[in-house]
């Protein structure tokens, strides 16, 4: 199975969320789309999903446009978008089934699958409590749960560990991990602990655009020579920080230690360090990252 972004833009008024963007998609991995608020990977999933039409360019199945498609594409589809509403006087069970309708299946199919689903997110004990009782992250895996009631071939996460705990995020990471091994599944974040071990690709995004695709081995390699970390004092941080990138600071009793990215020595007390994700997010896109 492809999935395929050919030359597609999506354009607001005067402003273009997505710009001639090409990417291709296949079955047995999960890719992560990375990149800072307002990179356009919100627009581009909703062109995936076939909610927004592209302003130009086309999204292809196996060659066949996902629009001349329509419910057979929708069919095998799974969506879990950034902000998603529940009925608070349901119970997880209940709403689940409810969302099965929707997506087509019998009460026989719906009824297994939800109980699938939810022992997959580790919700099957609340399943008769009402929603409005649960946590963010609760319903955040509740949102989870009925992205997969359908079984879906393409599997697409719109920042779906927002309001989760550490345990709960790798719980998420395993399911994902598991689920890609015969799927399509596009993850998108701007949290990059959620793609270091779980993604065969990182597609990182910013403006619109596709800014570089690789293993996240590889795009953390293609900064090695560049990261240095170094004692300084305040005065120093201050000046340094006019010049350089800084990706992490670590303030201890005798000063203050800075991870640096530079091609050169940038300062004489600098000494080379091992690149790391969050590295990768300050050089790319000039701002701190959330691990």
């Amino acid at each position: 199975m492809i999935l395929t972004m050919d030359n597609v833009s999506k354009k607001y008024r005067k402003k273009w969320a997505v710009q001639s963007l090409s990417l291709e998609l296949t079955s047995g991995g999960v890719y992560g789309l990375l990149g800072p608020n307002g990179a356009g990977k919100t627009t581009l999933l909703r062109m995936l999903v076939d909610i927004s039409k592209p302003t130009s360019g086309q999204i292809l199945l196996d060659g066949q446009s996902i629009e001349q498609m329509g419910d057979r594409y929708r069919s095998i589809l799974g969506y879990m978008p950034q902000r998603f509403g529940f009925y608070n006087r349901f119970t997880a069970y209940k709403f689940l089934m409810y969302m099965s309708s929707l997506k087509g299946l019998n009460v026989k199919q719906a009824s297994v699958r939800v109980e699938e689903t939810l022992r997959m997110v580790g919700l099957e004990k609340q399943a008769e409590h009402k929603i409005r009782t649960f946590s963010g992250g609760m319903k955040q895996r509740l949102g989870i749960a009925q992205a997969l009631l359908n079984d879906p071939h393409i599997l697409i996460l719109d920042e779906p560990t927002t309001g989760l705990d550490p345990k709960e995020r790798i719980r998420f990471r395993n399911i994902i991990g598991e689920l890609g091994r015969n799927r399509i599944v596009l993850l998108s974040t701007h949290i990059i602990s959620d793609l270091e071990f779980s993604c065969k690709e990182m597609i990182l995004m910013n403006e619109g655009q596709v800014l570089v695709r690789n293993t996240p081995t590889e795009i953390i390699k293609s900064l090695e020579g560049n990261v240095w970390k170094a004692k300084l004092t305040e005065p120093q941080l201050a000046e340094l920080t006019s010049h350089f990138k800084v990706s992490g600071l670590s303030y201890q009793y005798d000063g203050i230690v800075a991870r640096v990215l530079s091609k050169e020595q940038p300062v004489p007390q600098a000494v080379p360090e091992p690149p790391r994700l969050e590295d990768v997010y300050m050089h790319y896109f000039d701002e701190e990252a959330t691990v």
